[in-house]
């Protein structure tokens, strides 16, 4: 009885997603409406209009501004209103909780418009090409989401934000 009754208690959980493996990551670009240090919220507002609020915690990493990779003090040392940014995020409930912060424009993420050519999904590279005809290789960041959530092998043109690390190109973003 005790055994059965445990069994029923591990299936509730699992059913109520208290062992859920990964959370899905989402990502968003726009500019820095406000930045709330006190409750460690920033709300960006998106080119459509659309504003999100998410929290940050001590595991937010940020990239492409000064001081930063260290964490969310750094993040929000580093953040400021008019930032155009890319946030990684999970959402438990309606809560949104940043994961990465990429900084857009100088010191942050370059960012260009390309067509998907093909994508190596085994070696996390993205092959595209460029305006002038040029064929790139990209290689995809753990955390790389494109923004409509479709999967870049049907993509058809989009815009990269990217970094250039050991004469490699980074992908961290795609939005169609």
């Amino acid at each position: 009885m005790v055994s059965l009754l445990r069994a029923g208690v591990i299936l509730a959980l699992f059913a109520c997603g208290a062992f859920a493996a990964d959370d899905v990551v989402s990502a968003v670009a726009g500019t820095v409406k406000t930045v709330d240090k006190a409750t460690k919220t920033v709300v960006v507002k998106t080119a459509d209009g659309t504003e999100h609020t998410f929290h940050f915690v001590g595991k937010t990493v940020a990239h492409g501004a000064e001081a930063t990779a260290h964490g969310s003090k750094d993040a929000f040392a580093s953040m400021k209103e008019g930032d155009e940014v890319v946030v990684h995020y999970t959402v438990k409930g309606t809560v949104k909780t940043a994961r990465e912060l990429d900084h857009v424009g100088k010191d942050g993420l370059k960012m260009t418009e390309v067509a998907i050519k093909s994508v190596d999904h085994a070696a996390k590279t993205v092959t595209v090409k460029t305006a002038e005809g040029a064929e790139e290789t990209y290689h995809l960041t753990g955390n790389a989401v494109i923004e409509t959530g479709k999967g870049l092998d049907k993509a058809g043109k989009v815009t990269i934000y990217y970094s250039e690390e050991g004469g490699k190109k980074i992908a961290h973003f795609f939005k169609s």
